[in-house]
């Protein structure tokens, strides 16, 4: 008899652990499926967007510039030197703003602005950007969610008018990304008219 009650229990109890595996299995599938979709929804997002416009430098191909799939979303690079701004290019009565060949490097009346690093590098992109600081630099156009403002060309205002489950699914797709090292030079402020 106490054989049988314990092997009914030791029964019992495999027959808890596989539904309860199965249950979390299914659990975690299922997270894994809203993830997927979350990642898919974010590279929606930065596609119409426009994101790779600027923060994915360039290769030349025979029907012009595209973005380098190698170099997606790391922003401006690092060891690439920008030519002189021509004196008297930028201002009221003349160019608003040129940029460079990339398209990574902008130049109008604040200054010089380069497209940041979007991969999830720790060092030198966004790798330690956890989703509420993203949502804070989006909504508040502030670097770092409370620095500088965040300058020309960037149109966070434009990002701060998506939901916040649109901002968390563009951040979801970024940290899906493959990480580059690619420090972005800071931005440099015009000096005042002379």
């Amino acid at each position: 008899m106490i054989k049988l009650v314990t092997g009914g229990c030791i029964i019992i109890g495999m027959c808890l652990i596989i539904v309860i595996s199965g249950t979390t299995f299914a659990a975690d599938q299922k997270a894994a499926g809203v993830k997927k979709a979350q990642i898919a929804r974010g590279l929606y997002l930065v596609t119409v967007g426009g994101c790779n416009d600027c923060h994915t430098p360039k290769k030349m191909t025979a029907n012009g510039p595209v973005p380098d799939e190698a170099r997606l979303l790391s922003g401006h690079p690092a060891d690439e030197k920008l030519p002189d701004v021509p004196s008297n290019v930028i201002g009221p009565d003349k160019w608003g703003v040129i940029a460079n060949n990339n398209l990574t490097a902008w130049v109008g009346p604040w200054g010089t602005s380069f497209a940041s690093n979007l991969s999830p590098d720790s060092e030198s992109g966004t790798g330690v950007w956890n989703e509420e600081l993203f949502i804070r630099i989006m909504l508040t156009g502030k670097f770092m969610g409370s620095g500088r403002d965040i300058l020309p060309p960037m149109p966070w205002n434009e990002f701060a008018k998506l939901t916040d489950g649109d901002l968390k699914a563009i951040f979801a797709y970024l940290k899906s990304l493959k990480p580059i090292k690619n420090q972005v030079p800071d931005p440099v402020t015009a000096l005042p008219p002379q």
